[in-house]
């Protein structure tokens, strides 16, 4: 980490009056402290260390005398060694003694917990000393989810390469039909795989490829082993895809599209499509206006303006997930989500992020699932747009 991400840390902590934020790890369980001060994770770490990063003045690294380098890449020249754990509490009290807030991985009740990292019983050491413990959230947020410029380019080549990918998908989907050599969910799949490959991108699993009521199960994932189904005329077809550009840096891409085998779509499959495009629509069109207006918004009501349109149809129980996530170097990123039904998510949505809107809507007794997922980007300007096409009606395999 350089002295310019110290001193924009230093500028949000007191823009949100926190005294400091303290990182603390063990045995390389806090990534996200690791990401954000930009450390070498493959360093041995065997023993506890903490960095304290003040709204004003000079870093502090706390580190163990078998260690003592630990931190050594970090902006500050005050570093305590410490050997007996006497010795490591006093120091702890020391660097945090005069504080009134201090932010660490952690959330109250759990609410946030892709945050909640630190364990109780360090909060309590700290808090011992007489700050509290604040949640890191809102930090993480900004420094693990800002993409810049060039970052979003890669976005959107992976964008462009994918969807060349679900193209020829399609078409390769039609011809083995109207050949008569119907492939199943496993057999595309692989041939997805194989095209991934062939266009540079990286992939650790997936794509979904669900058919029917496979597509009616959110994480269904096809396999050799698993009965996968035989695409057929009157078969509903949900593809979900992630990838990447395979190289450093790169961020991800994670979209969800729907289409239909046959000639013409029956009423009830395209009512069902279209209250889940129309609820993906509210949620985007909310932040829009909201950037707009230069209004904050914070991610649990994107999930609350996409699961009404559901809700209001009467099929707010078949929406079983939230309404999407951050995206980043990570498919789901450490910054805001769209939740408000696994967690209540109440971190703003900042300007430089991108994340997930993808409404579904999951019927397993009429062999029905839908989801369909865009990527939205908050430019550093305000303006939101999306990467790549959007879904207006289902995609007709004409066989």
């Amino acid at each position: 980490m350089n002295t310019n991400k110290l001193l924009r840390i230093q500028q949000e902590l007191k823009k949100q009056s926190i005294d400091g934020w303290l990182f603390y790890d063990f045995h390389g369980r806090d990534s996200i402290g690791a990401r954000v001060l930009q450390l070498d994770t493959k360093h041995l770490a065997s023993r506890r260390w903490f960095y304290w990063i003040p709204a004003d003045g000079e870093p502090i690294k706390l580190v163990h005398k078998i260690e003592p380098r630990q931190l050594d890449s970090l902006p500050g020249s005050k570093k305590i060694e410490y050997l007996h754990w006497k010795s490591l509490r006093e120091a702890v009290g020391n660097i945090v003694g005069s504080s009134k807030t201090v932010a660490m991985q952690y959330s109250p009740m759990n609410n946030i917990p892709y945050v909640s990292i630190v364990d109780h019983g360090t909060v309590e050491l700290v808090e011992s000393f007489g700050p509290e413990v604040v949640t890191s959230a809102d930090l993480v947020s900004i420094f693990e989810s800002y993409i810049s410029s060039e970052e979003k380019k890669s976005h959107a080549e992976a964008s462009r390469r994918m969807h060349n990918v679900l193209d020829a998908t399609y078409e390769h989907i039609a011809d083995r039909i109207k050949s008569g050599d119907n492939p199943d969910e496993f057999e595309i799949q692989k041939f997805m795989h194989k095209r991934f490959d062939e266009s540079g991108l990286f992939y650790d699993h997936g794509p979904i490829v669900a058919v029917n009521e496979n597509a009616a199960d959110p994480h269904y994932d096809p396999s050799a082993s698993s009965a996968p189904k035989v695409m057929k005329r009157g078969d509903l077809l949900l593809i979900d895809m992630f990838a990447r550009l395979d190289q450093e840096g790169a961020i991800w891409y994670d979209v969800t599209w729907m289409a239909y085998i046959g000639k013409e779509v029956p009423n009830r499959v395209q009512e069902l499509w279209e209250i889940c495009r129309d609820a993906r629509d509210a949620g985007f069109t909310l932040v829009k206006e909201r950037f707009a207006a230069d209004k904050s918004i914070e991610g649990w009501e994107v999930d609350e303006a996409t699961r009404k349109v559901i809700s209001d149809k009467g099929l707010g129980d078949f929406f079983v997930h939230r309404t999407g996530h951050n995206i980043s170097t990570e498919l789901h990123g450490n910054g805001t989500h769209m939740d408000n039904l696994e967690t209540k998510d109440t971190r703003k949505i900042i300007k430089g992020s991108c994340f997930s809107i993808e409404p579904g809507i999951y019927i397993a007794n009429e062999a029905l699932g839908y989801r369909t997922e865009i990527d939205v980007f908050v430019n550093d300007d305000g303006s939101v747009e999306l990467c790549g096409p959007i879904q207006e009606d289902l995609i007709l395999i004409d066989v």
